[in-house]
Protein backbone atom coordinates (compact mmCIF):
# COMPACT_ATOMS: atom_id res chain seq x y z
CA UNK A 1 0.00 0.00 0.00
CA UNK A 2 1.58 3.16 -0.61
CA UNK A 3 2.48 5.70 1.84
CA UNK A 4 -0.45 8.10 1.04
CA UNK A 5 -3.59 5.87 1.01
CA UNK A 6 -2.40 4.25 4.22
CA UNK A 7 -2.72 7.56 5.60
CA UNK A 8 -5.62 7.98 4.62
CA UNK A 9 -7.17 4.50 5.92
CA UNK A 10 -5.31 5.38 8.71
CA UNK A 11 -7.31 8.54 9.65
CA UNK A 12 -10.54 6.60 9.22
CA UNK A 13 -9.66 5.53 12.35
CA UNK A 14 -10.70 6.95 15.42
CA UNK A 15 -9.37 4.01 17.82
CA UNK A 16 -6.17 3.89 18.78
CA UNK A 17 -3.99 0.49 18.17
CA UNK A 18 -3.33 -0.68 21.72
CA UNK A 19 -6.82 0.19 22.68
CA UNK A 20 -8.05 -2.15 19.52
CA UNK A 21 -5.77 -4.49 21.25
CA UNK A 22 -7.22 -4.47 24.80
CA UNK A 23 -10.85 -4.50 23.09
CA UNK A 24 -9.95 -7.69 20.98
CA UNK A 25 -8.22 -9.20 24.31
CA UNK A 26 -11.75 -8.58 25.98
CA UNK A 27 -13.62 -10.37 23.01
CA UNK A 28 -11.55 -13.42 23.89
CA UNK A 29 -12.72 -13.10 27.57
CA UNK A 30 -16.12 -12.79 27.04
CA UNK A 31 -16.15 -15.37 24.41
CA UNK A 32 -14.26 -17.59 26.57
CA UNK A 33 -17.09 -17.08 29.34
CA UNK A 34 -19.56 -17.65 26.75
CA UNK A 35 -17.80 -20.97 25.94
CA UNK A 36 -17.39 -22.02 30.29
CA UNK A 37 -20.98 -21.09 30.92
CA UNK A 38 -21.99 -23.43 28.33
CA UNK A 39 -19.72 -26.63 29.33
CA UNK A 40 -20.89 -25.46 32.77
CA UNK A 41 -24.80 -25.57 32.20
CA UNK A 42 -24.23 -28.90 30.15
CA UNK A 43 -22.48 -30.57 33.50
CA UNK A 44 -25.69 -29.40 35.43
CA UNK A 45 -27.94 -31.19 33.04
CA UNK A 46 -25.93 -34.21 32.92
CA UNK A 47 -25.69 -33.84 36.36
CA UNK A 48 -29.82 -33.12 36.86
CA UNK A 49 -29.84 -29.48 37.81
CA UNK A 50 -32.15 -28.56 35.00
CA UNK A 51 -32.93 -24.89 36.39
CA UNK A 52 -28.90 -24.45 36.82
CA UNK A 53 -28.53 -25.54 33.13
CA UNK A 54 -31.81 -23.47 31.79
CA UNK A 55 -29.43 -20.41 33.71
CA UNK A 56 -26.03 -21.20 33.00
CA UNK A 57 -27.59 -21.90 28.68
CA UNK A 58 -28.95 -18.46 29.08
CA UNK A 59 -26.05 -16.92 30.82
CA UNK A 60 -23.44 -18.12 27.79
CA UNK A 61 -26.13 -16.43 25.28
CA UNK A 62 -25.77 -13.13 27.41
CA UNK A 63 -21.77 -13.71 27.30
CA UNK A 64 -22.17 -13.87 22.90
CA UNK A 65 -24.20 -10.97 23.33
CA UNK A 66 -21.21 -8.86 25.36
CA UNK A 67 -18.94 -10.59 22.88
CA UNK A 68 -20.74 -9.35 19.77
CA UNK A 69 -21.44 -6.00 21.23
CA UNK A 70 -17.91 -5.34 21.45
CA UNK A 71 -17.09 -7.34 17.73
CA UNK A 72 -19.37 -4.44 16.47
CA UNK A 73 -17.98 -1.10 18.17
CA UNK A 74 -14.23 -1.70 17.14
CA UNK A 75 -15.42 -2.43 13.86
CA UNK A 76 -17.26 0.68 13.77
CA UNK A 77 -14.27 3.06 15.11
CA UNK A 78 -12.38 1.58 12.14
CA UNK A 79 -10.91 -1.36 14.09
CA UNK A 80 -10.47 -4.71 13.15
CA UNK A 81 -12.32 -6.94 15.48
CA UNK A 82 -10.63 -10.55 15.88
CA UNK A 83 -12.70 -13.93 16.50
CA UNK A 84 -10.93 -15.15 19.46
CA UNK A 85 -9.76 -19.34 19.67
CA UNK A 86 -11.15 -20.51 22.57
CA UNK A 87 -9.24 -23.50 24.09
CA UNK A 88 -9.13 -25.03 27.68
CA UNK A 89 -12.47 -24.83 28.42
CA UNK A 90 -13.08 -27.05 31.63
CA UNK A 91 -15.96 -29.75 31.15
CA UNK A 92 -16.34 -31.38 34.60
CA UNK A 93 -16.93 -30.02 37.89
CA UNK A 94 -17.05 -31.88 41.12
CA UNK A 95 -20.24 -30.03 42.54
CA UNK A 96 -22.75 -27.42 41.67
CA UNK A 97 -21.48 -25.49 44.58
CA UNK A 98 -18.22 -25.24 42.82
CA UNK A 99 -19.96 -24.36 39.45
CA UNK A 100 -20.80 -21.26 41.36
CA UNK A 101 -17.95 -20.53 43.10
CA UNK A 102 -15.84 -20.51 39.66
CA UNK A 103 -18.24 -18.23 38.14
CA UNK A 104 -17.81 -15.78 40.51
CA UNK A 105 -14.14 -15.81 40.76
CA UNK A 106 -14.42 -15.88 36.73
CA UNK A 107 -17.13 -12.63 36.82
CA UNK A 108 -14.13 -10.92 39.19
CA UNK A 109 -11.71 -11.54 37.09
CA UNK A 110 -13.89 -9.91 33.82
CA UNK A 111 -14.70 -6.87 36.01
CA UNK A 112 -10.78 -6.31 36.38
CA UNK A 113 -9.94 -6.64 32.99
CA UNK A 114 -13.15 -4.17 32.17
CA UNK A 115 -11.40 -1.76 35.11
CA UNK A 116 -8.20 -1.85 33.38
CA UNK A 117 -9.40 -1.03 29.71
CA UNK A 118 -11.84 1.60 31.38
CA UNK A 119 -8.60 3.36 33.17
CA UNK A 120 -6.47 3.26 29.78
CA UNK A 121 -9.77 5.37 27.64
CA UNK A 122 -9.56 7.86 30.45
CA UNK A 123 -5.75 8.36 30.97
CA UNK A 124 -5.21 8.68 26.87
CA UNK A 125 -8.69 10.38 26.84
CA UNK A 126 -10.71 8.05 24.75
CA UNK A 127 -13.77 9.29 25.76
CA UNK A 128 -15.96 7.39 23.02
CA UNK A 129 -14.86 4.05 24.14
CA UNK A 130 -14.66 5.21 27.85
CA UNK A 131 -18.79 5.98 27.42
CA UNK A 132 -18.86 2.51 25.51
CA UNK A 133 -17.48 1.16 28.45
CA UNK A 134 -19.81 2.36 30.94
CA UNK A 135 -22.48 -0.30 29.86
CA UNK A 136 -19.81 -3.02 30.41
CA UNK A 137 -18.73 -1.42 33.81
CA UNK A 138 -22.79 -1.50 35.06
CA UNK A 139 -23.42 -5.08 33.88
CA UNK A 140 -20.29 -6.55 35.26
CA UNK A 141 -21.75 -4.87 38.79
CA UNK A 142 -24.97 -7.15 37.94
CA UNK A 143 -22.72 -10.19 36.79
CA UNK A 144 -21.11 -10.26 40.66
CA UNK A 145 -24.07 -9.29 42.29
CA UNK A 146 -26.11 -12.39 40.70
CA UNK A 147 -22.56 -14.88 41.43
CA UNK A 148 -22.91 -13.77 44.63
CA UNK A 149 -26.58 -14.08 45.38
CA UNK A 150 -26.16 -17.69 44.14
CA UNK A 151 -23.72 -18.67 46.01
CA UNK A 152 -25.76 -17.27 49.16
CA UNK A 153 -28.28 -19.71 48.46
CA UNK A 154 -25.90 -22.35 48.97
CA UNK A 155 -24.96 -21.11 52.34
CA UNK A 156 -28.94 -20.78 53.52
CA UNK A 157 -30.72 -23.55 51.83
CA UNK A 158 -27.81 -25.93 52.89
CA UNK A 159 -26.82 -28.57 50.96
CA UNK A 160 -28.01 -31.79 52.97
CA UNK A 161 -31.18 -33.39 52.01
CA UNK A 162 -33.64 -32.08 49.56
CA UNK A 163 -31.26 -28.81 49.54
CA UNK A 164 -29.40 -29.43 46.38
CA UNK A 165 -32.93 -29.98 44.55
CA UNK A 166 -34.00 -26.25 46.60
CA UNK A 167 -30.74 -24.88 45.47
CA UNK A 168 -31.56 -25.34 41.61
CA UNK A 169 -35.36 -24.71 41.86
CA UNK A 170 -33.61 -21.11 43.37
CA UNK A 171 -31.55 -20.78 40.66
CA UNK A 172 -34.43 -21.04 38.25
CA UNK A 173 -36.28 -18.43 40.07
CA UNK A 174 -32.83 -15.97 40.18
CA UNK A 175 -32.36 -16.88 36.30
CA UNK A 176 -36.17 -15.39 35.85
CA UNK A 177 -35.17 -12.12 37.61
CA UNK A 178 -31.79 -11.32 35.08
CA UNK A 179 -32.55 -8.21 33.44
CA UNK A 180 -32.42 -8.68 29.61
CA UNK A 181 -29.68 -7.21 27.14
CA UNK A 182 -30.22 -3.84 25.90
Amino acid sequence: MKTKEKEIVTLKRSLLADTENKLNKQIEMEGKSSAYYLSMASWCDMKGYTHSARFLYDHAEEERMHMLKLFRYINDAGGHAIQPEITGIRHHFNTLREVFELILEHEIEVTKSINHIVDHCFNIKDFATFSFMQWYVTEQREEETLARRALELFDIIGEEGVGLWTIDQELGKLHSNVPTEN
